[in-house]
């Protein structure tokens, strides 16, 4: 499994903007993508910090999987106007690495 990490900045507003896109827009588009196996939207700043850290994880079976979703430049970010709208600043490209282990409860 890959794990593919996407980072932005967004006012405290702009971060509930996003999660909202994400929840509502993002999650749907990621589903129909074969080879997609979760994601997850994590904040770093405490809640009501003027401006916050957002970070995307999302999972994938495999590089093939995230080319048919992202195109021939894996690196690259995917991040759709509506997205754009909301963020004080993201970055351009992205960061993979292979899943090694998985653990929980």
């Amino acid at each position: 499994m890959i794990l593919r990490t996407w980072s932005a900045r967004a006012t405290a507003e702009g971060a509930d903007a996003y999660r909202r896109y994400f929840e509502g827009v993002l999650l749907a588009e990621l589903r129909r993508q074969l080879g997609f196996q979760g994601a997850h939207l994590v904040a770093g700043g405490a809640d009501g910090a003027p401006d916050r850290e957002l970070m995307v994880l999302t999972f994938w079976e495999s590089y093939e999987a995230i080319r048919a979703f992202a195109g021939e430049q894996l690196d690259a970010a995917v991040v759709e106007p509506e997205a754009q709208a909301v963020l004080t600043e993201f970055d351009r490209t992205v960061v993979h690495r292979e899943v090694l282990a998985v653990g929980g409860p």
